[in-house]
């Protein structure tokens, strides 16, 4: 088994993907898919130089549920205006 080596930086200080995690999480509440993207870049460039970074994984999390609530708010909304 192998053991997660990513660490938590130490709090002030800056490492790769941090700015763009927050800026991702952001981007996810308000405008779902391109969050989703700019979370994950976020993320991979973090986890490629060994450090956590949550605001992007909670923006990936947070732009998969809004794209989900986006398209059910579609599907119901185009079903009544059919009149189904």
């Amino acid at each position: 088994m192998t053991q997660s080596t990513l660490r938590t930086p130490s709090a002030g200080t800056d490492y790769p993907g941090k700015t763009l995690g927050i800026v991702g999480l952001v981007a996810a509440i308000v405008l779902g898919l391109i969050g989703i993207v700019i979370s994950a870049v976020a993320y991979s460039q973090s986890k490629k130089a060994g450090f956590k970074n949550t605001p992007a994984l909670i923006g990936m999390i947070a732009g998969a549920v809004m794209v989900v609530i986006w398209l059910i708010i579609t599907i119901a909304t185009n079903l009544m205006l059919a009149g189904y």
